[in-house]
């Protein structure tokens, strides 16, 4: 009896340490509110015409409703093996959000990511948020929201270079990027350094369709400083008016190039951001076909613990044609109801001229050249 009652210890201590040693946690966002917009159109395409204006209960006005699951497993020695799934929903119809092939949908279409952990930093791979983003964010006082902030901005340039919104594979760096080994270091003194390669997985093409990004952040005494680089070798195989147009094999001749600066800083409840990015297409021959710039600033006030405000002004130009401009300015107001819960109420107007449709707010189209006034209350719920 006590050599059963001693075996039926050791069992459950065992089964006790194998638990903590691994978990997984369930987790979602729903974020939605009503968005009116001065001005509409159908797609992203350079040929879109202005539908007039619109209301409708839209998704993400901070950013995209989630779902996921996420897990890890000590392996020991500090090390650890994790794991990430994550897919956006449309909170208004539930439907899942896009993956990489044009009109498809996906269950996870954000993360579906396996790695390692430890005191060399993080490996990820798989479809996955890169780094440029993160960056990107860290140097926006608008956090890069999908309401008027430097990811619309970042949009339009891509837009402006022919994705057409169908797919997340947009030329300009993908918000998602499937196929992506990821790299993060540890940081240093407050610098740290994020490398991404993707392989395009193109049948004799090595370079088709393959992507690679460095990022190096600062972030230390309220000051973030970043530096992006990213090339990837065309990225974007579908024409504006795809599926109509057979899809342009990825032969991997074409480099779009990206290069951004940016930084923000932080004191006494205010912050500053401002920042550069450079972006374009070289050929074949080192013939430019798009070239386009991106000016950013931002200020904020953090009134209280619970409510702040923000705003942005953010420029595209085309340097091949000094009539495609946009000038972007949003102002947001957050408030904290609770730690789980925000309520949110932004407004922002774009400029577009010539061919540009920078939009407003993440997945509402604008025509080329339409002027637009964007307005959106809304909550967002954690849980």
């Amino acid at each position: 009896m006590k050599l059963k009652s001693s075996s039926a210890i050791v069992l459950a201590i065992f089964a006790t340490a194998a638990h903590a040693q691994s978990s997984v946690t369930l987790y979602g966002v729903v974020d939605s509110g009503v968005l009116y917009q001065s001005t509409n159109a159908a797609n992203f395409s350079g040929t879109a015409k202005n539908l007039g204006s619109v209301w409708q209960l839209k998704d993400g006005g901070i950013y995209s409703s989630i779902w996921g699951m996420k897990g890890s497993e000590d392996i020991g020695g500090g090390y650890k093996i994790n794991f990430k799934l994550q897919g956006s929903f449309t909170s208004n119809n539930g439907k899942t959000g896009l993956a990489d092939t044009p009109g498809a949908s996906a269950v996870f279409n954000q993360f579906t990511t396996i790695g390692g952990s430890g005191p060399f930093g993080s490996i990820d791979m798989g479809r996955q948020i890169i780094p440029m983003i993160y960056a990107m964010s860290d140097t926006d006082v608008r956090g890069a929201q999908y309401f008027g902030s430097i990811l619309t901005a970042w949009l339009g340039l891509n837009q402006a270079a022919g994705w057409p919104g169908t797919s997340t594979n947009a030329p300009i760096g993908a918000l998602y990027d499937s196929n992506a080994i990821v790299y993060n270091s540890p940081k240093f003194y407050g610098v740290s350094l994020a490398l991404e390669y993707a392989p395009g997985g193109v049948p004799g093409q090595f370079q088709g369709g393959t992507r690679e990004s460095a990022v190096l952040k600062y972030s230390n005494y309220g000051l973030n400083l970043a530096g992006v680089y990213y090339n990837g070798h065309d990225t974007n195989p579908f024409p504006g008016n795809y599926p109509a147009a057979p899809a342009a094999p990825a032969t991997g001749r074409n480099n779009n190039n990206f290069y951004y600066v940016g930084g923000m800083y932080t004191i006494s409840g205010f912050s500053f951001s401002a920042s550069f990015a450079s972006a374009n297409s070289q050929s074949l021959l080192s013939k430019a076909t798009y070239n386009f710039e991106m000016i950013s600033g931002g200020i904020g006030y953090q009134f209280t613990p619970a409510f702040k405000i923000t705003s942005g002004y953010y420029y595209l130009k085309d340097r091949n044609n000094s009539a495609n401009h946009s000038d972007e300015v949003a102002v947001g107001a957050e408030y904290n109801i609770s730690k789980a819960t925000k309520a949110y109420a932004q407004v922002g107007y774009v400029a577009n001229k010539g061919t540009m449709n920078q939009t407003i707010i993440y997945g509402a189209p604008v025509a080329p050249g339409m002027s637009t006034t964007a307005a959106m209350v809304g909550l967002r719920h954690a849980f």
